[in-house]
């Protein structure tokens, strides 16, 4: 199901990395020719080798990137959730999609019309190079998230995934875990026995995970361990 977007919708979609970079009037321009599609758990947006014709923007939710290794098992490419986009280069050139897009909670995803961004810069070559800028801007913060993250135990990259969803300003909380354990851990670049030995180590500071939700006694605490040096104790937990 699919309808045109909100106000609400608006304004994730111009915060996007190629979107936010373009004058007012040529946002309001692009956007209305946008729909938002209405996602059930599991179903697909887009599958590996399909021609891609539309740029994406989660406007809910969480949606996974994977594909299907020679040997059958699947690799996540990754994770897209609130204002994220995906597939803007295969879009924009018309290609067949590396990847395949699958919801993996109930979510909304904006779509927007390759050609209608390609007919705007047509008309606007100026604002190209800012585009061009913001999205080096994202490359290099991506860099930047690859070289953090090798850095870190296994402990405290699960501390810093469970800080991100919980609310701010709070002292506790029980955040919904958004996807599986297993999807949790590729994200993660970790082995699924990783990522249980990072739980059962957080499970001494506070941390008691079930299924699909995570408690956290104490917001702060989770927080000097995700910054804590890896070389001290915690490292011990990949």
């Amino acid at each position: 199901m699919s309808s045109r977007l909100a106000p609400d919708h608006r304004r994730i979609a111009c915060q996007s990395r190629l979107i936010s970079a373009m004058p007012e009037e040529l946002r309001d321009t692009l956007l209305a020719s946008a729909h938002l599609a209405h996602l059930r758990r599991g179903e697909t947006i887009f599958h590996h080798g399909d021609t891609a014709h539309a740029i994406h923007i989660v406007a809910d939710g969480w949606v996974k990137l994977y594909r299907i290794a020679p040997n059958g098992t699947e690799a996540v490419v990754g994770v897209m959730t609130r204002g994220q986009s995906f597939g803007e280069p295969i879009a924009l050139r018309r290609g067949s999609y590396p990847v395949t897009a699958e919801a993996t909670t109930a979510c909304q995803v904006i779509a927007i019309p390759a050609q209608a961004f390609l007919d705007i810069l047509h008309a606007h070559p100026e604002i190209a190079t800012a585009i061009l800028s913001a999205t080096f801007l994202h490359l290099q913060g991506l860099i930047e998230q690859i070289e953090q993250l090798k850095a870190l135990s296994g402990a405290q990259r699960v501390a810093e995934f469970l800080l991100e969803l919980c609310p701010e300003g709070v002292e506790s909380a029980t955040v919904v875990l958004p996807y599986d354990k297993i999807l949790i851990a590729g994200r993660l670049g970790m082995k699924p026995e990783s990522l249980s030995r990072a739980f059962a180590r957080l499970r001494d500071h506070g941390v008691r995970i079930t299924h699909s939700s995570a408690a956290i006694a104490s917001v702060r605490n989770l927080r000097d361990i995700a910054h804590a040096d890896a070389v001290g104790a915690l490292s011990r937990a990949i």
